[in-house]
Order: structure tokens, then sequence, then C-alpha cells
């Protein structure tokens, strides 16, 4: 029982340790936590995932799809009609 307590106060001095650290740094140690938990690797994804930028990047350059400045315009007129919508209540 011991031993398991001492491995406790370890790390929870780690853990002190890690939470003492720049946000930007527990950012960094956290994606490389969860990465290293997932150990199943799918080989073609990366290139799925390039195939998928690159055909709404043409898309997008085509005006086939909204740029992100009509998105954004699109989402704060919602944003101010659902305000005004409140005012009114």
């Amino acid at each position: 029982m011991r031993r398991y307590s001492g491995r406790m106060s370890i790390a929870a001095e780690k853990m002190a340790e890690v939470l003492a650290l720049p946000g930007q740094d527990r950012a960094f140690l956290a994606r490389q936590l969860i990465a290293s938990l997932d150990d199943t690797v799918d080989a073609d994804a990366e290139t799925q995932w390039h195939e998928v930028i690159d055909r709404r990047s043409r898309e997008i350059e085509e005006g086939q799809l909204p740029s992100v400045e009509q998105v954004v315009q699109a989402i704060r007129n919602k944003l101010h009609a659902r305000h005004s919508k409140k005012e009114l209540i």
C-alpha cells in the first residue's frame, strides 16, 4: 500500500509541474498525450484529408462554396436577427 501511495505522490508532483507550465506548452503536451493513446493509425487518412482540402479549396475559388467572409457575415446576420427577436419579447 505504501508503494502505491509513493507512486501517487510522484504522479501528483508531475501533475503539479505540468500544470505550472504556460498554456501553450500544456496544449502541446495534451495533443501529444492524446495522440499517444491512439494506437490505430489510418495510413490513408492524411491523403484523404488533403484530397478534401484540395477539393474544397477549388470549390471556393470557383465560387461553388461561400468564402469565409460570406460565412462569417451570414453568421453575424443570424445572430443579429436572433438578438433583435429577443429585444421584441
